[in-house]
């Protein structure tokens, strides 16, 4: 497994969460709001593993790489999800958090985990599973101290955007590079 790509994809497809974090950690508990991030990060990995293990049963790896074209999507898209949360602002704190989560993350996180997760043997998906939960344990820790400066969430608010779609950009060109996709793709038209 590669654990920078797995460190980038999480912190990817999670930063633009990690906002609305820091305004769930003012105003819910910190189990409550860790217990609905795990939740929906592990459903979501779930579905992604489940899902890149049936295309892979039927599709060459190469062609696979493809699914790279996704996390680009996410780097040039412009779509605004903030119209769908309102919808879980009414429930307990964890199932907010985990409703909130699947509603601004589940598009980005299925297309960038499905190709990441790709391939992976069943006990290193498990070592996944378990490395991200210790991420997110790490990541709403920090968030729970972060949230307390308000430098930070004035920084986050004005470049947060710009980041995001650069690390999108990156891991999509990384999955189509390393599936061989680029490479095959460049024979294909030499």
């Amino acid at each position: 497994m590669n654990w920078w790509l797995m460190t980038l994809t999480f912190l990817a497809v999670n930063l633009d969460f990690f906002v609305i974090l820091l305004f769930f950690l003012q105003k819910y508990s910190f189990g409550e709001v860790l217990l609905g991030y795990l939740l929906g990060l592990w459903l979501l990995l779930v579905l992604s593993y489940g899902l890149g293990q049936t295309l892979a049963h039927w599709l060459p790896e190469w062609v696979l790489g493809g699914l790279g074209f996704l996390p680009l999507y996410l780097a040039f898209r412009t779509e605004d999800d903030d119209a769908e949360l309102t919808r879980f602002r009414k429930s307990t704190p964890v199932l907010t958090v985990l409703g909130t989560y699947l509603v601004v993350c589940a598009g980005c996180n299925l297309s960038v985990f499905i190709p990441v997760l790709l391939g992976q043997t069943w006990p290193v998906f498990l070592l996944t599973l378990g490395y991200f939960g210790f991420l997110t344990v790490i990541v709403v820790l920090f968030l729970w101290r972060l949230g307390r400066i308000p430098v930070v969430t004035r920084f986050l608010h004005n470049d947060g955007e710009w980041l995001l779609r650069v690390t999108y950009f990156v891991i999509g060109i990384y999955v189509l590079y390393d599936s061989g996709f680029l490479a095959h793709v460049w024979e294909l038209i030499r």
